[in-house]
């Protein structure tokens, strides 16, 4: 499949500015694992190719094992997060698919649990934007690894 149109020329100053509020994100209150694993997690949910390429080989990159990344979409099963990085997980599941009657009280307990008033509303934007970069990348259909040079991703070592 090919892309459709680029939406960058199109539409550059709203390009821009979302890829400053993405960027801002980075310096928010989430340590850098657990934004690398909602952002794959989002993306394998929302069947994102191209963001579910891009944030594995951000991921390995910033360190994070393979074995780690191959367990995401195990995550409810899998040993290997932590506490706090399942509370995550839970709550960009829950954001992401956004149930009929929103995020449920348990969920959202639990993320309480593990995370600050600030640190939970950074969640949530780091949630709200990776599914609106999911959603142009699958609506375009970028195909993945088409930006890795761009954005030094070759450096994963994953090509």
């Amino acid at each position: 499949m090919s892309a459709r149109l680029n939406y960058v020329e199109q539409s550059p100053e709203f390009f821009k500015k979302f890829v400053q509020f993405s960027n801002a994100l980075g310096g928010g209150s989430i340590e850098e694992k657990t934004h690398d694993l909602v952002q794959i997690r989002a993306s394998q949910i929302n069947g994102c190719a191209f963001c579910l390429d891009m944030h594995i080989k951000q991921a390995k990159i910033h360190g994070e094992s393979e074995l780690r990344l191959h367990h995401v979409a195990i995550w409810h099963e899998s040993p290997l997060y932590s506490p706090r990085e399942r509370a995550a997980l839970a709550w960009a599941e829950a954001l992401t698919r956004l149930p009929e009657g929103g995020v449920p009280d348990d969920i959202y307990e639990l993320a309480r649990s593990e995370f600050s008033e600030k640190e939970i509303t950074d969640l949530t934007y780091l949630v709200m934007a990776i599914n609106a970069w999911n959603r142009i990348n699958v609506a375009f259909r970028n195909e993945p690894g088409s930006a890795d040079k761009a954005f030094g991703l070759d450096k994963a070592g994953l090509g």
